[in-house]
């Protein structure tokens, strides 16, 4: 596997994952695929249809078990994930449809699932403060937190999704394909949030198609082609020639193929 030498790797990972292989029926979909990302930066994973790019986030957020290999988060071995499990070890993924509830405001789909309540009320006004807080640290540009979620934009409604991880403690945040059918302006928005949220120290796996948004605001690349991982190079100082190259399979001598 061809690396970057210029990769700062000091950090101790938040969360690792080691010679993970997964098979559906015939298939193999994963293959001796290890990775690490560690908070405060952004690993992007990189590759065309049928690499592996989602079973692996599945396997990384507890929605389906691995055939054999090994995951730590936080310096724990994570045997046996689940989505609770890992939402609790502060592991979540923002999927592409949000799972959000149109017709409910936005302090509602914060806590969704996780309500304030005293006396079998709802604490409404403190969930809405909370939820206001919770946007402006975020530097999301959302008014007002009573409005619902469908009104709202795309890039906006990525934000929502991303306060209601945050507020259950998420450390690391799993983005695919975030900003797909998102307009240049709502894109810009959306790879703000992401590049803050590395910058305020949470981890950030972002999965994406979109190539030149990978150079732009990960650390680091994960390349992956039918279901191994191939390549691992830092962002800055590559180009879109070598990672679309290394996802191809056009790897030139140049880059220092092992």
């Amino acid at each position: 596997m061809w690396k970057s030498e210029s990769m700062n790797r000091n950090n101790t990972p938040f969360l690792r994952a080691e010679n993970i292989y997964k098979k559906f029926g015939s298939v193999t979909a994963l293959e001796d695929v290890s990775l690490t990302v560690c908070l405060g930066e952004i690993l992007a994973i990189a590759g065309d249809n049928g690499a592996g790019k989602t079973t692996l986030i599945k396997i990384l957020s507890g929605v389906l078990k691995p055939d054999s290999g090994k995951l730590w988060i936080d310096g724990k071995e994570a045997s046996d994930l689940t989505p609770a499990k890992a939402i609790k070890a502060g592991v979540s993924t923002v999927y592409q449809d949000l799972a959000l509830g149109n017709t409910m405001d936005v302090t509602s789909n914060i806590f969704l699932g996780n309500e304030r309540s005293a006396g079998g009320f709802l604490k409404k006004r403190e969930m809405d403060e909370e939820a206001r807080k919770l946007i402006a640290d975020l530097d999301i540009h959302i008014q007002d937190v009573t409005v619902p979620v469908g009104s709202l934009s795309g890039g906006q409604r990525q934000g929502v999704a991303v306060a209601r991880l945050i507020s259950r403690s998420g450390k690391l945040l799993i983005f695919d394909e975030p900003t797909a059918a998102m307009g240049l302006k709502e894109s810009r928005s959306v790879l703000k949030l992401i590049q803050k949220l590395a910058g305020d120290g949470y981890g950030v796996i972002m999965i994406s198609h979109n190539l030149p948004q990978i150079l732009q605001v990960s650390d680091r690349i994960c390349i992956m082609r039918q279901g191994r991982v191939i390549g691992e190079l830092a962002a800055a100082g590559s180009s879109l020639e070598e990672v679309e190259d290394l996802i191809s399979g056009n790897e030139v001598e140049s880059y220092g193929q092992e």
